[in-house]
């Protein structure tokens, strides 16, 4: 058996010093050392600090750019440092998706995985305060309902009712699930907005906004009490019903790159 004499590792890619460079930085700017809205020193000081050529520094910067770690700026200001961003991960997870062909009944399926096992951390985690802003949540949502009929402007009633969502999770104490939520969120968004727009939608009855109401003053109830169980089981039936409404037949096959397009 012929054995391959060549060191361990002789056949990896040598790094390049500006992919050396931009790890640094994106290291400094993770550890909080470079805040966002920082900006680093003009690049003469930089390459007189990494002994490196101009191209090999801007190289270094323009895959800081493209991960969106930092802003270049005309003339001798330099780059600004800015934050990472959910927003930009969700637009490149959301091409991802609509390049694999994600249906739209493929995200709401995800995203009635992930909200009623946030709701049921929330309940074992609760404190006043997060039981405080999904009552306010939802008493904004009664505030916008005229007695007998359905609100008057559909769209802005989906965005609060959004919120609700958005607090349930981000208050449910796990990072990386509200991440996860997150990136969901853009694409459903886009989604919520045309569904909101619909005939269907606007032709609900009051009835049918209120009993939305009564759900989430029930997850509140559940919450509050620190039943785990019980506000996520109510919250996957809840997820299931909003599913059904919002994904009528016809829109159960639609891709991300139809509502996007």
């Amino acid at each position: 058996m012929l054995i391959d004499s060549r060191p361990v590792g002789q056949h990896l890619r040598q790094v390049k010093t500006g992919e050396m460079i931009a790890a640094y930085l994106r290291a400094r700017i993770v550890r909080g050392e470079l805040a966002a809205g920082d900006s680093l020193p003009a690049e003469v000081e930089l390459m007189r600090q990494f002994e490196v050529s101009r191209p090999t520094l801007r190289e270094a910067f323009r895959i800081l750019e493209t991960e969106s770690l930092i802003e270049l700026r005309r003339g001798a200001r330099g780059a600004r440092i800015t934050a990472p961003s959910v927003e930009v991960a969700a637009r490149y997870v959301g091409l991802l998706m609509q390049t694999l062909g994600t249906t739209v009944s493929d995200v709401y399926e995800a995203r009635s995985l992930l909200e009623p096992v946030a709701a049921g951390l929330l309940a074992r985690r609760r404190t006043a305060a997060d039981v405080a802003e999904l009552s306010a949540c939802a008493d904004e949502l009664d505030a916008v309902l005229p007695a007998g009929r359905p609100p008057a402007d559909v769209g802005s009633w989906t965005r609060c009712s959004q919120r609700f969502h958005d607090a349930l999770v981000q208050r449910a104490g796990n990072k990386t699930l509200a991440v996860q939520y997150q990136v969901l969120r853009e694409v459903v968004d886009t989604h919520l907005l045309l569904a909101s727009s619909s005939p269907a939608i606007a032709a609900a009855p009051a009835g049918a906004f209120r009993k939305v109401v009564r759900s989430y003053r029930k997850l509140v109830a559940l919450v509050a009490a620190g039943d785990a169980t019980g506000a996520e089981a109510h919250w996957r039936r809840h997820m299931d019903v909003a599913a059904r409404a919002l994904l009528p037949d016809e829109l159960k096959s639609a891709t991300l790159l139809d509502i996007f397009s």
